[in-house]
């Protein structure tokens, strides 16, 4: 069956993997100062987060319409395609899901819809398993089974630089009350099953990239890795260089998404994985 993939732009994967498989990316929406930019579109990752500490009122996150949606699924059946799966940022976290599930429903049961449970490449590395499999042939139910597979074993961590922008954010209720940012403690953040989850603090930062490795190497044998940032990319290089794991699928490097980037600020570092 000829089918294609749609997610949206907090899925974080590279063009080149766009390139080789029927991915379409649904850009999401930053607002700055009023004004409405298409996430990865309009606005460079490397200028938002130099110019985000000084962005006064702090951005805000949305989704793109039903309507975008719709005209985005009619176009890929008309392409001839004969089902779609839409896999989407963690509804715990974001309307994405809900407004692609809105969309889907014109179209009966031709579109399923997913939540990943997940963000950046926790979302995007279920998407690119799934695409791999349908290009090999992989039947419908297949597709899903692996969808499934591969989010029960996705990973997400990450060192934030400090817990402000969390807090701005209002969607994570154990940072509310929280003082991290004041008191210069750097916050490890993991995200499992749509949840943020937070796994302690450190007060410097080569000891919080010390830790994220032992996290890393704490899961085992890994299948995939991608290494993210939020424009710390020398950091992101020296992690990625200072560890020794194999794995299947060559690891690469990520400055994280704009929108993902609003609610965690500059600076960050972590890693997706999905564990063997």
């Amino acid at each position: 069956m000829n089918i294609a993939f749609v997610t949206d732009s907090t899925a974080d994967i590279p063009g080149n993997y766009l390139d080789q498989y029927p991915i379409h990316v649904v850009p999401n929406i930053l607002m700055i100062k009023g004004k409405s930019f298409e996430d990865g579109k309009e606005i460079t990752r490397e200028a938002f987060y130099r110019d985000l500490p000084n962005i006064k009122p702090s951005p805000t996150t949305g989704t793109a319409s039903i309507g975008v949606y719709q005209q985005l699924y009619e176009k890929l059946f008309q392409q001839g395609f004969q089902y779609i799966f839409s896999i989407h940022a963690s509804k715990l976290l974001s309307g994405i899901y809900n407004t692609a599930k809105s969309a889907a429903q014109s179209f009966y049961e031709r579109v399923q819809v997913i939540d990943s449970q997940q963000l950046t490449l926790g979302l995007g590395f279920q998407v690119l398993a799934a695409a791999e499999a349908a290009a090999r042939g992989a039947s419908l139910e297949m597709v899903q089974k692996i969808i499934e597979d591969v989010r029960k074993r996705a990973r997400v961590y990450a060192m934030l630089d400090t817990l402000e922008y969390v807090r701005r954010s209002g969607r994570v209720s154990w940072a509310k009350a929280r003082v991290s940012n004041l008191l210069r403690i750097k916050p490890f953040i993991e995200l499992r099953y749509g949840n943020v989850l937070s796994l302690g603090v450190t007060r410097t930062r080569k000891k919080g990239i010390e830790q994220l490795k032992k996290f890393l190497l704490s899961l085992g044998p890994i299948e995939r890795l991608a290494i993210l940032h939020t424009n710390a990319e020398m950091d992101a290089i020296e992690f990625l260089n200072n560890i020794t794991i194999e794995t299947p699928m060559e690891p690469f490097i990520v400055n994280v998404n704009t929108v993902i980037g609003s609610h965690v600020g500059p600076n960050g570092l972590g890693f997706a994985t999905v564990i063997k």
